[in-house]
């Protein structure tokens, strides 16, 4: 009998085509990363229009990841794509941000429940480790450095619950709020430190560690209640154009 050409084979890391497709992958997490963290420190103002080849030169990726990247971020409404137009980066809508906060409030329930039920030995070990340093840095974290570490509980988190489909559901949700987080501590007249929302991840971390479900998701939503109030003052100060760059500043202040 004839062998079947399409006939499955087993396929080496080493395969070029292999590496290849593992390489596009690659550069689009990191285009996709290194976008999203422009998104944050709103080095891509809300509101601003640009081209594909723009992010390019920015980012330094080629066009296939950072296309790719688009396509994702677009999907998570942080990039609206305008049919010959180019691309606008999303305007913040403080309303709808906040409501969102209620979706993440349920979502961050289940997920933070679920993971102090679930965690292992390895995953509460890195809590512990992460709850010991934002106690002994707490004074003096950078926005940028917590922002980094921010990050990396939201991975252990979601790694500790052991649901896949959560981190793409959460993972446009913690974006969002990390750039709420980045505007309310740079741009408020009144500039708040970053000790009550460093206490209140560690009462998360420490619940889940701790295996005590109940505590944990009491602390998650201490800690939405503690963004929620952020929309409050930023609703009643901050400048509007802060939040898209095509509302002209009063007086050109």
């Amino acid at each position: 009998m004839a062998r079947r050409h399409n006939q499955p084979r087993l396929v080496s890391a080493d395969d070029p085509a292999t590496s290849k497709r593992r390489n596009r992958v690659n550069l689009f997490e990191l285009a996709y990363g290194r976008i999203e963290e422009m998104l944050v420190t709103c080095e891509l103002s809300p509101g601003r229009f640009l081209a594909l080849q723009d992010l390019q030169d920015l980012t330094g990726f080629g066009r296939t990841p950072v296309h790719n990247a688009v396509n994702r971020l677009a999907a998570d409404t942080l990039i609206i794509i305008r049919p010959r137009h180019g691309l606008q980066i999303a305007p913040i809508d403080l309303a709808r941000e906040r409501l969102l906060l209620k979706l993440r409030r349920d979502l961050e329930r289940f997920v933070i429940g679920l993971a102090a039920e679930r965690a292992g030995p390895s995953h509460r070990n890195q809590m512990l480790h992460m709850e010991r340093l934002l106690r002994e840095r707490r004074a003096e974290l950078t926005l940028a450095e917590f922002n980094i570490l921010d990050r990396r509980i939201d991975q252990m988190v979601l790694s500790a619950a052991a649901e896949p489909f959560l981190e793409h559901t959460l993972r446009p949700l913690h974006t969002i709020f990390r750039r709420i987080g980045f505007i309310y501590h740079n741009y408020m007249p009144r500039r708040a430190g970053l000790e009550g929302t460093i206490d209140h991840h560690l009462a998360v971390l420490n619940a889940i560690a701790t295996r005590h479900g109940d505590r944990a998701v009491a602390a998650s939503d201490a800690l939405i209640g503690f963004v929620d109030g952020m929309f409050d003052e930023m609703e009643a100060a901050i400048d509007p154009s802060l939040l898209d760059c095509s509302v002209e500043p009063l007086l050109n202040t």
